[in-house]
């Protein structure tokens, strides 16, 4: 009986870890200034990073998917 191949994880799943790594350090980004419309960096630094998750998790997603669309061919 043959043995279903195992997927090999993508390199990219690398990127997934950038937005763990940006926002855990809060050490770095604990400071007040500089503010943006009126926000402490503290407060729009992690809102940014909820944007760029969601803009890396999609890209990701797609790069995956591309990924496993063309295996299937094969």
């Amino acid at each position: 009986m043959p043995q279903p191949a195992r997927r090999r994880a993508s390199l990219w799943r690398v990127l997934l870890i950038l937005p763990i790594l940006a926002v855990v350090a809060v050490g770095c980004f604990n400071r007040a200034g500089p503010s943006l419309w009126g926000f402490p960096f503290f407060y729009w630094y992690q809102m940014l990073w909820v944007i760029l998750c969601s803009v890396i998790v999609g890209f990701v997603f797609l790069i995956e998917g591309k990924a496993a669309d063309a295996g299937d061919d094969a």
